[in-house]
């Protein structure tokens, strides 16, 4: 797939940490309960890491007990893209940048308590976080 923003491996491997680039660029996943952004509470906007595309606002995230920020929506309609993985056996649906196509977490349908209804399970090493000024 074409994305505004394409780089080779050897490119996104110079600005990307193993691990980043593992998360980002190979869909791996960061431990649970272990992620920097996870108790992240302040008012900001969290972006993709490879790229910085806006994603997510702090006002979407909440706690669902998982072990990765959770939020209930992204923040347009088109800053990720939803796409069928059937990676491990099951079928899930994978997040990805919309501008870059780096992997971001997964998004499930069972938070009821949300607006949405869904969790969009975010590995932390995926996103950077930007607070609002005060």
């Amino acid at each position: 797939m074409n994305y505004p923003v394409e780089r080779s491996d050897d490119e996104w491997r110079l600005e990307l940490d193993p691990q980043e680039f593992s998360v980002l660029r190979r869909a791996s996943t960061e431990r649970p309960w272990t992620g920097a952004l996870l108790g992240e509470n302040r008012e900001g906007i969290y972006r993709c890491r490879a790229c910085q595309a806006e994603l997510f606002r702090s006002d979407t995230k909440f706690d669902s007990h998982c072990g990765w920020p959770s939020f209930y929506s992204p923040l347009a309609g088109d800053a990720v893209e939803l796409i069928e993985d059937r990676s491990l056996g099951a079928v899930r649906t994978e997040v990805r940048c919309a501008t870059c196509g780096s992997h971001l977490g997964h998004v499930f349908d069972d938070a009821p308590q949300t607006p949405t209804g869904d969790r969009f399970c975010m590995n932390s090493v995926s996103l950077t976080f930007e607070p609002v000024p005060k």
